[in-house]
């Protein structure tokens, strides 16, 4: 019969999938019956809940707060999917640096006679455009050397131009007179105006700047339309999406060749730069300390603000490029936000336990917290994508069905914590919940971790104390007691005055509950060191030591009573043992003890063996387990040992504990071995306890 049953286990695990379903089927049934059940009010309130955690997702980069973590996740995962790349052969830039201003003896405005004489050079070299981001607002000597170099220039030449209401903050009414006046200098030349206007909401420079109707077409789209890219110009035509920045395959080759611009105002010198020249597209500006800098996506992650320059120089490569990042559509967007609340409604109906559970979230969460990283990574841009607003609103969809599903049975967990919370561990309530025939009037015979624990002294001491102080302590102290029990996930069986009586293995039996039950016992004993501690502080009278027994056996368990009054309890020669052991502490000066037993299958290696002794009422001898996290395992090994000889040499046996015990003389449980040992009559099968 039990091999028919495995076989038949065995298949229902191989097929899995329509049992795993109708479980799912029928969590869910559950979980929307009592959601219907929870009342017109409580589920428009829920309705409502819903409809906030869809805006949230739908609109979370548009509330305050949640807008900032929002951005910050984006330049996160647009830093991680950045393509890494060696030097762009396509594009140079020809940089005043802060060298540069020192041996100009000139720091701003920038020199202009310099960059003429540069001009004049590039010229000749084979550039397929220039552009120049630098401003001439204002006035200065080389103003006619620089006009006149421009108006000579034979390769397309564009030059920075902006206005007051595009810059209010950079550019003052005088200033923009002044650029006019320059750019109608340069009418009829191969030089043209051309924007430098960047797009810095939020103070970052992430994507393409708004194409406004009164100025001239931005610098990137100006370069490569003269350049002949104009397919690219044409792609790229009214695009407002995220500009593309890349990261250099290797730490000391930027993404942009950058050269000197004293290096071009030489001829013989420009010459010879003329392959770094010939068939690029040539930036010209400034890549000064603290000027002109700009923060891009990547600042966030890498801290670093680049040259405005820079920012032009990834738009014209992204142009070449063809990576114009599409994004969601708005239908997208809601559709995923439908999406997540239904699945956090759902998971939220599915009445199972944790650990089935939260695989199924951390799976959500994997794919709703991945998927803006899984399209950026893939070239769509993630803009909008809320990361942050998605866990809020799940939270929110989630909170808002379970309050209302599990509203409908708060009586019965309010019944389940009262009947059961107060003997039995959280899982196994969960599972009498599931399953309440286990609450049956019955009992059956199972093995069984027992515990006993006994406070010694306490029934003195509760004689020099008022009873309102005696049920305080007491209190106090099976409280602590009882939360170790639960804690280490065993039934509370019964109070007996200050002693508590636990098992584990019934009604549910775990792999583990032998560990569990030792863990448990030594634990009690913790809990009591810690309790007289505290009555110590407050001065009141000394008491003792808590002493605990512990072992393992059959008992019958079950539901023992009527209809009206119940106790789920133990019975049976196992449960006297073990009070028996919790007894023993006293005559073997130990506070801990569990039989052999028990501690075989523990899984635990802390035990040190105590020797044989005839328990009171029991006719055959019991070995003794003592656990001893803090005792040398080589002296463990050494008792064992010396305690195996004594059973068949107990003069040689007997030398050997004394030579262990020698070594711990503070150590009355095992000085009391000793003397037990030396006492026992020959023939003895073990020694018999008062």
């Amino acid at each position: 019969m039990a091999a028919a049953r495995s076989t038949r286990a065995e298949a229902g695990r191989t097929v899995g999938t329509k049992p795993a379903r109708r479980t799912a089927a029928a969590a869910l049934a559950r979980g929307w019956r009592n959601l219907r059940a929870a009342g017109p009010r409580r589920l428009a309130a829920t309705g409502a809940a819903l409809v906030l955690a869809l805006l949230l997702a739908v609109f979370a980069w548009r509330v305050p707060g949640l807008d900032d973590a929002e951005r910050s996740l984006y330049d996160l995962r647009s830093y991680l999917a950045a393509p890494k790349v060696e030097q762009d052969p396509r594009l140079l830039l020809v940089v005043y640096d802060d060298q540069t201003l020192i041996a100009a003896r000139k720091r701003s405005p920038l020199d202009r006679g310099l960059l003429a004489k540069a001009l004049a050079n590039l010229d000749a070299l084979g550039a397929k455009a220039i552009g120049i981001d630098i401003l001439f607002d204002q006035p200065q000597d080389e103003d006619d050397a620089l006009v006149a170099a421009l108006r000579g220039m034979k390769t397309p030449t564009f030059v920075a131009y902006a206005n007051v209401e595009g810059n209010r903050d950079d550019i003052v009414y005088d200033q923009q007179l002044y650029l006019d006046a320059f750019q109608r200098r340069l009418a009829g030349s191969n030089a043209h105006p051309t924007s430098i206007r960047l797009d810095f909401a939020q103070g970052v420079t992430r994507v393409w700047p708004q194409i406004a109707p009164n100025l001239p077409p931005v610098m990137a789209r100006s370069l490569l339309a003269a350049g002949g890219d104009a397919a690219a110009v044409d792609r790229f035509a009214g695009y407002r999406g995220a500009v593309r920045y890349r990261l250099p395959a290797s730490t000391d080759r930027p993404v942009f060749t950058s050269l000197k611009i004293d290096l071009f105002a030489d001829p013989a010198v420009a010459a010879a730069m003329a392959e770094q020249v010939r068939g690029r597209y040539v930036l010209i500006g400034g890549d000064i300390v603290d000027v002109d800098r700009v923060p891009t996506t990547f600042t966030s992650v890498d801290g670093e603000a680049v040259p405005g320059l820079q920012v032009h120089a990834a738009m014209i490569a992204q142009m070449l490029d063809r990576a114009r990042m599409p994004r969601l559509p708005a239908a997208a967007l809601w559709g995923l936000g439908l999406l997540l609340v239904g699945l956090a409604s759902l998971t939220s109906l599915l009445e199972w336990r944790a650990w089935r559970l939260v695989p199924f979230i951390l799976l959500q969460a994997l794919g709703f917290g991945g998927l803006p990283f899984l399209l950026q990574a893939r070239g769509v841009d993630s803009w909008g994508l809320p990361t942050v607003g998605w866990v809020l609103a799940w939270i929110v969809a989630y909170g808002a069905v379970t309050s209302a599903a599990r509203a409908s049975t708060a009586e019965q967990r309010a019944f389940a914590q009262s009947a059961l919370g107060k003997y039995l561990p959280r899982d196994i309530a969960e599972e009498i919940l599931e399953k309440p025939e286990l609450l049956a009037l019955h009992g059956e015979k199972k093995p069984l971790f027992i515990v006993f624990s006994d406070l010694e002294g306490f029934t003195k001491m509760s004689h020099a104390l008022d009873p309102e102080t005696v049920a305080r302590l007491l209190n106090q102290y099976l409280e602590m007691l009882s939360q170790v029990v639960l804690d280490h996930g065993g039934v509370i069986d019964k109070f007996v005055g200050d002693a508590v009586v636990a098992f584990w293995g019934a009604p549910v039996a775990r792999p583990d509950d032998g560990r569990r039950a030792a863990l448990a016992g030594y634990a009690l004993w913790q809990a009591g060191e810690e309790f007289r501690r505290l009555n110590a502080v407050e001065g009141l009278p000394p008491i003792g030591k808590t002493r605990v027994g512990m072992h393992w056996g059959e008992a019958v368990v079950g539901n023992f009573g009527g209809e009206r009054r119940i106790q789920y309890t133990a019975l049976g020669d196992a449960m006297n043992t073990a009070a028996r052991l919790e007894s023993a502490n006293k005559p073997l000066d130990a506070s801990v003890m569990a039989s052999r037993e028990l501690a075989e299958r523990s899984g635990l290696d802390w035990w040190r063996p105590m020797g044989k002794v005839i328990l009171r009422g029991r006719a055959s001898p019991v070995e003794l387990m003592e656990p001893a996290p803090d005792f040398p395992q080589a002296d463990l090994a050494a008792l064992a040992a010396a305690l195996a000889l004594f059973e068949g040499d107990r003069a040689a046996g007997l030398a050997q504990l004394k030579a262990i015990a020698a070594r711990y003389p503070a150590d009355a449980a095992l000085q009391n071995l000793v003397t037990r040992c030396d006492s026992l009559s020959e023939g003895a099968p073990a020694y018999v306890l008062d």
